[in-house]
């Protein structure tokens, strides 16, 4: 590293402690979803291959964990995989599932977090199945942040599946479709959704530049914030991270309009 790279470095991290210094952490949001995108890009403009891409995204799940840990955030939701990533290649779903799954296991081992898998199960491998069976029993009884590994998720297929299981569930109490229909309410939508009584998010980071939600959460993103940062994730820094707080503490939250 030469030197004007290290005098950058320095800047940046004395820039990070006057941002954190002046957060107000009575307006930090309880719950933040994210979608890290930009790891195949990163990859590119590193001269480097998409699989060193998702590597180095991986490695920057645990640290941005990490920085939510010193605030008072209580949900993260990580969108790891998008039903859409079915349809990549197989040279690189293959190895973005192994690099999924050493993340999930390396969640769990942690012992900070209590790991929760949404998204539908069975499009995804019986091993990667039950890695997250494994990783949710074995931080069931965690009392750090929630963390929801979005895993296979798609948000209209979240909505779609909602909706089933309320039929499902109906069907098992011997309840008609008419009296199914006339009790049908967002809150009961909202109780059927793969996040269950969690908290909707209070705000979405989205990196990469990409300005748009893909489909991510859709129900649950109605009042949300959405901060986008053009860094692409495996580069994400503290600094951007402390950026995005303050950024939603400055905002007035207004539902409805």
């Amino acid at each position: 590293m030469n030197l004007r790279d290290k005098l950058r470095g320095l800047l940046v991290r004395l820039y990070a402690r006057r941002v954190e210094g002046h957060l107000d952490h009575a307006q930090v949001p309880k719950h933040i979803g994210v979608i890290m995108d930009g790891n195949r890009r990163w990859a590119k403009a590193a001269g480097s291959t998409t699989v060193h891409g998702h590597r180095a995204g991986a490695e920057k799940i645990e640290e941005f964990l990490g920085w939510c840990s010193e605030t008072d955030v209580e949900v993260v939701t990580l969108w790891l995989l998008s039903t859409d990533n079915f349809d990549r290649a197989k040279e690189e779903l293959v190895p973005l599932l192994g690099i999924i799954e050493d993340v999930v296991r390396t969640l769990a081992a942690d012992g900070r977090w209590r790991v929760h898998h949404v998204g539908t199960p069975d499009l995804l491998p019986s091993q990667m199945q039950t890695a997250l069976k494994e990783a949710e029993e074995a931080t069931a009884h965690v009392e750090g942040i929630l963390v929801n590994v979005a895993i296979g998720y798609g948000g209209r297929q979240e909505i779609a599946d909602a909706v089933r299981s309320m039929i499902l569930d109906a069907n098992d109490k011997g309840v008609s479709m008419e009296a199914l229909a006339d009790s049908v309410d967002v809150d009961m939508i909202g109780r059927h959704l793969y996040t269950g009584a969690q908290p909707y998010p209070d705000l979405v980071i989205r990196t990469s530049g990409e300005q748009r939600l893909s489909g991510f959460m859709l129900w649950q993103t109605a009042h949300s914030e959405y901060y986008f940062c053009e860094v692409f994730w495996p580069a994400f820094r503290k600094v951007d991270f402390l950026r995005a707080l303050r950024d939603y503490a400055a905002r007035h939250r207004r539902y409805g309009g």
